[in-house]
């Protein structure tokens, strides 16, 4: 009987070690490079769409620390488990990627692995570059070989125990990730399937609009349903196209018209969206920008994802709310909500009002700030920051009024909300 037990356990000591081996194998499998392209006889044209692409995405915001030289690195990453370090990515052979080839650019877009092999932490938004194509990996490997060599070694990146353990990525990546280049879908159209590319891969927009597990991966199956940017305190809304919560009083013409502007008819781009149409989205061409919107015209209505709608405000909130409200914001908002062109966006069935979190609105009412400046609106608006001179409770107020009135449904919000909100701001 002794015998049989430990035949018994050491069988399932055997089976856990060939899970274990064969989710590390899995975790850190990759797909054979293949050929790299042939230089093209217009290397010129090959380096001003790798400058474009790397502007689609957003490589300097990781890669640029504020004042510093062009994607020499430093650039903080703040998540749940630590503080990562964009790296220097310049042509420098000792502190950036002057001794990588074109394959291994494309090792690490597509399959996250460094030169030398080690697994790259997620923060690099590899789970979706590995969507890129060949030709636009090649691109942006020669755009970064014209740059300046920088000599800035990369700073190590400040992450807890057990997340400080490369290998242990090999488990992660077994079960969230998987290599593959997006193909085109047939049955759609031409814009479609470009704006399909941008969203998905090239653009990451899931990085932000996705909402994620304890482990920090993408909540596949929820898509773009939004959620809480980890470390900014900031939320990303839906772009689904629920009518309350997403894009679904949108064209396809509004969505391509904020990403170039950073504003539309129903919003202004504000916060980390701001920063992205800032060094982004506003250079994206005429059909790019159009293509975006087509393929997020084509998402369903999927429900949010976030907290649950706040308590219906009471009579007293909502007058008092109401008063704040004709004070401060209606000369510019209008009395209804309904904003005044683009420089003073609507309220009324603005996505950012009407979000799951009320975090957004609650910031730019403590805050104020402005729409980015580009090139199509170089002197934007801005909102005054009314932290200053409103407490908590007027500022929750506030609020719950704009969340509740024109249509909105959102429901109310409490002060400890608003002291959370400004707490955090004062930090950072």
């Amino acid at each position: 009987m002794k015998r049989i037990v430990k035949y018994c356990l050491l069988a399932i000591l055997l089976a856990c070690l060939a899970a274990i081996a064969t989710l590390y194998w899995m975790g850190t499998r990759e797909t054979a490079p293949g050929a790299a392209l042939a230089a093209p006889a217009d290397t010129g044209r090959m380096v001003e769409q790798g400058r474009y692409l790397a502007r689609l995405g957003n490589c300097m915001a990781c890669h640029t620390t504020q004042g510093g030289q062009a994607y020499a690195g430093g650039t903080a990453i703040p998540t749940p488990f630590g503080t990562l370090y964009g790296p220097n990515i310049t042509p420098d052979p000792q502190t950036g990627i002057g001794d990588w080839n074109a394959d291994d650019f494309w090792r690490a877009l597509h399959n996250g692995k460094s030169k030398d092999g080690s697994l790259l932490y997620p923060a690099f938004p590899y789970t979706e570059y590995t969507r890129i194509s060949r030709a636009d990996s090649d691109a942006l490997f020669a755009y970064l070989r014209t740059l300046e060599p920088v000599s800035q070694p990369s700073r190590p990146h400040e992450l807890a125990f057990p997340y400080n353990q490369r290998s242990l990525l090999a488990f992660w990546r077994a079960l969230y990730f998987q290599p593959g280049v997006l193909e085109a879908d047939p049955g759609e159209s031409v814009p479609w399937n470009r704006g399909r590319y941008l969203v998905e891969g090239l653009g990451h927009c899931a990085a932000c609009h996705a909402p994620r597990n304890r482990l920090g991966a993408t909540r596949a199956a929820d898509g773009l349903a939004g959620g809480l940017i980890a470390g900014l305190d900031w939320y990303a809304p839906p772009l689904g196209n629920d009518p309350n919560t997403g894009l679904g009083n949108w064209s396809a013409q509004d969505i391509a018209m904020l990403l170039q502007t950073g504003m539309a008819r129903h919003s202004t781009a504000s916060g980390p969206m701001a920063e992205v149409v800032l060094g982004s989205s506003q250079y994206l061409n005429d059909d790019d920008a159009l293509a975006i919107g087509t393929y997020l015209k084509s998402l369903p209505s999927t429900p949010a994802a976030g907290p649950a709608r706040g308590p219906e405000p009471s009579a007293a909130l909502m007058d008092h709310g109401g008063k704040l409200y004709q004070q401060h914001c209606a000369q510019c908002h209008q009395d209804q909500g309904q904003g005044s062109g683009t420089a003073w966006p609507a309220l009324a069935g603005n996505p950012t009002v009407t979000a799951p979190s009320p975090v957004n609105t609650i910031r730019m009412v403590l805050d104020g700030g402005f729409a980015p400046a580009t090139a199509a609106n170089p002197w934007p608006h801005g909102m005054p920051p009314f932290g200053p001179v409103l407490a908590d409770n007027d500022i929750a107020a506030l609020v719950s009024y704009i969340r509740s009135s024109w249509g909105n449904q959102a429901g109310g919000v409490r002060p400890f909300e608003v002291k959370r909100v400004r707490d955090a701001s004062t930090l950072n």
